[in-house]
């Protein structure tokens, strides 16, 4: 299963030709299992230019599975945890958000498919963190 960040969300949306809109458009046509979590949700809707373009993604969004943190409090400390051993081996990560995208990759066991460059360098730090690539469930 795979967690789709809104860095290729808004780029499928927005009907951009890209690599990563490309693996997107396969997991679609093979109908692999793919999700969304609750930050991703938010920072996809609070891009809406309007209230017909922000109430079309909340029906799209509807029909896409959530993955949950599932640790509580214990998932927020694991990602500053994981801000930490980033940080410790030279490597700012920029977005708390994306942190705690990773923690919800990481807990659902889900390969995280993406465009930014924050979960590149947490996956060179924290191995538990899959980055989904083209190929991963042929």
């Amino acid at each position: 299963m795979i967690l789709v960040d809104t860095s290729v969300l808004i780029d499928f949306l927005k009907g951009a030709i890209n690599d990563y809109v490309s693996l997107f458009d396969d997991i679609l046509d093979k109908h692999i299992p793919f999700g969304i979590n609750e930050f991703i949700y938010q920072e996809v809707l609070q891009g809406s230019k309007t209230i017909t373009e922000f109430n079309k993604l909340k029906e799209y969004f509807e029909t896409i599975p959530f993955y949950y943190l599932s640790e509580e409090k214990k998932s927020f400390e694991k990602a500053a945890y994981m801000n930490f051993t980033c940080r410790r081996a030279g490597i700012t990560i920029r977005s708390t958000i994306d942190l705690l995208i990773a923690q919800t990759a990481i807990e659902n066991n889900l390969y995280l498919l993406h465009k930014d460059e924050d979960f590149t360098n947490i996956a060179k730090i924290i191995p538990e963190l899959k980055i989904y690539k083209k190929g991963d469930f042929a």
